[in-house]
């Protein structure tokens, strides 16, 4: 096949469909005119890609539009039925599974509480794999209508090749969890069908820089502030983002017992569950039996003023204290990464609201080199609380958007190894037999 500095022209079809259709799903309805200097194509290209993405059932017609010509100018979309998408969070209360359309319309959702055995690796498996079959039997789809099953998980993700992503979370007691292999040994999905698995705080980042408030930022930092708290920073060179273990910044030289198992964390000081843990420590009385998130609503509603009624002191001070450490975190990724925006999301960020957000932007500006601390935004995410699920369903759809609008292909699929690979280990496994000592 013919290359062109390095890419061959099946390389150039799929950037040039890849263009095409990344302008319609973000940018469309768009007339075959607008397109040409939207997607940086010939005319022809525009053309002949439309003219296959139409045949192929990818891309409709949507109305029509006045031109400068006189002669009305069609209008092209992506179809929201041309393939469907699953987003899962394993949050830190329950496994929500989404099923949606290419329009991100909802066609099901599933939620499983953790429950007693928390995340126990088993359980979470079935609650993943029984939660995706639920969507599809309530949308009265097949597995193979799938583009991908995006996965948002707490921890560090590996790409481990063939056994596909495995899971570090220090934090929940999972030590290289293959959980792709596990989901696979469940045959929920046709092999055909692929996991997208990436940290929760980058699924988050995702949604938000796709459709919520990071829209139009060339760089931001992301923040998931839950029972943990984590973050994902989105700049020009990583435009997918990067998952930091942000929580786990020391803030305190020999502080609070963290639950990663080191001392001092920025989650053991500002995530949910050290919060509710350090109000109750200073003499707070959630109701027994309280949860954490009804816990954290709990210690809010009494660090109000209401009806005539005077905030809590105890309550007021951990929240003040909270918001310092918070943004004390925060001035260090802006003196890092130095964003346009930071943007605060996850159940407890959005719970906690404005009125809070007002005292950690002050600690954070107050604490930030000037420079950086002067271009920066800091507000709310614009999802809700669903915003992780959004953001793992958003992984598949990039697969397919960068494939042209190709299936993706699963990651874990076994493929034959080239032959120089073979002949060597092969020649390594001779030398060892060799080289072993009789009776071992």
């Amino acid at each position: 096949m013919a290359e062109f500095g390095g890419r061959t022209v099946r390389d150039l079809r799929r950037e040039s469909r890849s263009a095409v259709l990344q302008r319609l799903y973000f940018d469309g309805p768009m007339s075959r005119n607008a397109l040409v200097p939207a997607a940086g194509l010939s005319s022809g290209s525009v053309s002949n890609v439309v003219g296959e993405l139409l045949a192929e059932g990818l891309v409709e017609e949507a109305g029509s539009v006045g031109s400068d010509s006189g002669r009305p100018s069609r209008l092209l979309r992506v179809r929201q039925d041309a393939g469907y998408l699953v987003g899962v969070d394993i949050g830190e209360t329950r496994v929500r599974v989404e099923l949606l359309d290419l329009g991100f319309t909802e066609l099901g959702r599933v939620e499983r509480p953790l429950g007693p055995r928390g995340y126990d690796v088993d359980a979470v498996v079935g609650h993943v794999a029984d939660g995706v079959g639920a969507v599809l039997r309530t949308a009265g789809l097949a597995p193979d209508a799938l583009l991908g099953v995006g996965i948002g998980a707490p921890g560090i993700i590996e790409d481990a090749g063939l056994a596909g992503a495995v899971v570090h979370g220090q934090t929940i007691g999972w030590d290289a969890v293959p959980l792709e292999r596990l989901l696979r040994r469940t045959g929920q999905l046709p092999l055909d069908v692929p996991y997208f698995i990436d940290n929760g705080a980058k699924a988050l980042g995702q949604a938000e820089m796709w459709f919520g408030a990071g829209r139009g930022a060339r760089n931001a930092v992301v923040v998931l502030f839950g029972s943990g708290v984590g973050a994902c920073v989105v700049t020009e060179e990583a435009a997918q983002g990067r998952a930091v273990e942000w929580g786990h910044l020391t803030v305190r030289v020999a502080g609070r017992r963290c639950r990663c198992g080191a001392r001092g964390c920025l989650e053991a000081y500002a995530g949910a569950e050290a919060l509710v843990a350090r109000w109750r420590e200073a003499g707070g009385r959630p109701s027994a039996g309280a949860g954490e998130e009804a816990a954290l609503g709990e210690l809010l509603a009494a660090a109000r003023s209401d009806g005539g009624r005077e905030p809590d002191p105890v309550a007021a001070a951990v929240l003040a204290e909270t918001a310092e450490y918070l943004g004390a975190g925060l001035s260090d990724l802006i003196n890092l990464f130095q964003p346009e925006r930071v943007l605060v999301g996850g159940w407890a960020g959005l719970r906690l609201g404005s009125a809070f957000l007002d005292q950690v932007r002050e600690h954070a500006l107050a604490r930030a080199l000037r420079h950086p601390a002067g271009r920066v935004g800091i507000e709310l995410g614009r999802l809700g609380p669903d915003a992780v699920t959004v953001g793992a369903a958003a992984l598949p759809l990039a697969a397919f958007l960068t494939a042209g609008g190709h299936r993706p292909r699963p990651t874990s699929r076994p493929s034959p190894s080239p032959a120089w690979r073979t002949a060597l280990e092969g020649r390594l496994a001779r030398r060892r037999r060799t080289t072993q000592a009789p009776g071992d």
